[in-house]
């Protein structure tokens, strides 16, 4: 499997479309900025890292119709309004505004490309030292005699970014080495990326795997059959909150009270030091009707959507939740494990620099 995002020989922009997987694959071509800025909202691609590296390419295809400075603040502000939680976006249009914009106008396009093509070189290797840095951390928790039993929610795989995966790089280096482990897939409700991403990848890896409901984790920490929950996050605040799928706090208030260790994977630049606390991070509210209705696959085997609420009922749909700090007993970036306070952030983000 290639990796989620890539360039053929004639320099055009490809990736899956995540909203027809795990039943059809189906690859789309991203031929502009309002290709780009479409796919993220409307969550053919998704996760943190992916979202950023693709609006990253957005902007080097703005800049390849018109790369003046007003022009370059203006698609930077326009793709940059299509997710507001997950940081990462802000981050890769800002690294390549600001790899451009000392250039004269004439090298911009060009140079942006080349940018984003190394962003994703860069998440590649960040989520491979992720696996290997949490692949070591886990490993220290596996049963003397037995399976290690892993608890995730919504999909922080290789469908998430470029490469490997967050939460998920150290599922596949433990895999790839042998270690007997079993991964809880929660369904993620409601769009359904553990029960449809993340177990179509874990399948597709040859990982076992198990996919429960999205209440059923506490009932699995208190019968001690989970060692940890592990996750990925869209923002960590500099106090060290973290910013996850809708979910990840009931999670990680189960965990705490069953005493199993709560871990966020995240690479460095996920972390946002302009935020304060949780309460400064952005809770994107999507549409209504991804609660009101579900998408699956009917006997035809034809993509329906379902009605799931009486008629007339209202609905909320808050994307992401935040987990406070104390709950939180490590965030596994690419240069090791760091405790989620803001000192320890301060630190990394120095050694950074």
């Amino acid at each position: 499997m290639p990796r989620t995002l890539w360039i053929d020989t004639d320099e055009r922009l490809f990736t899956w479309d995540q909203t027809r997987l795990p039943f059809e694959s189906v690859v789309i071509a991203l031929a502009g900025e309002a290709d780009c800025a479409h796919a993220i909202t409307s969550m053919q691609v998704r996760g943190a890292p992916l979202i950023g590296a693709v609006g990253a390419y957005g902007l080097a295809l703005a800049l390849r119709e018109r790369a003046d400075d007003a022009a370059l603040a203006q698609a930077l502000q326009r793709l940059n309004a299509t997710r507001p939680t997950a940081v990462n976006l802000r981050w890769a249009l800002e690294r390549v505004r600001d790899r451009v914009l000392p250039l004269p106008v004439a090298a911009r396009a060009d140079a942006a490309w080349q940018e984003a093509g190394r962003l994703c070189d860069d998440d590649v290797a960040c989520n491979a030292q992720i696996g290997h840095h949490g692949g070591r951390l886990l490993q220290a928790l596996a049963p003397r005699a037995g399976v290690l039993q892993i608890l995730t929610h919504c999909n922080a795989g290789r469908l998430a970014t470029v490469d490997h995966g967050t939460a998920l790089a150290p599922v596949y280096a433990l895999h790839a080495q042998g270690v007997p482990l079993h991964v809880w897939v929660d369904e993620t409700r409601p769009r359904n990326q553990g029960a449809s991403l993340t177990a179509w990848e874990l399948a597709d890896r040859g990982v076992p795997h198990t996919v429960v409901s999205d209440n059923a984790g506490g009932l699995l920490m208190r019968e001690g059959r989970v060692d940890a929950v592990l996750v990925g996050c869209d923002r960590v605040a500099r106090n060290g909150d973290v910013a996850n799928k809708i979910g990840t706090y009931l999670k990680a208030l189960a965990a705490r009270d069953n005493r199993v260790p709560f871990y966020v994977a995240c690479p460095v630049s996920t972390i946002d030091p302009r935020a304060p606390d949780g309460a400064a991070i952005p809770i994107e509210e999507r549409s209504p009707r991804e609660v009101t209705h579900i998408r699956g696959r009917d006997p035809l085997g034809q993509l329906v959507d379902v009605q799931i609420v009486p008629d007339g009922s209202a609905a909320l749909n808050p994307a992401f939740d935040v987990t406070p700090a104390r709950l939180v007993d490590a965030l596994i970036t690419e240069r090791g494990p760091c405790a989620a306070s803001e000192p320890a952030l301060a630190r990394l983000l120095q050694d950074d620099r």
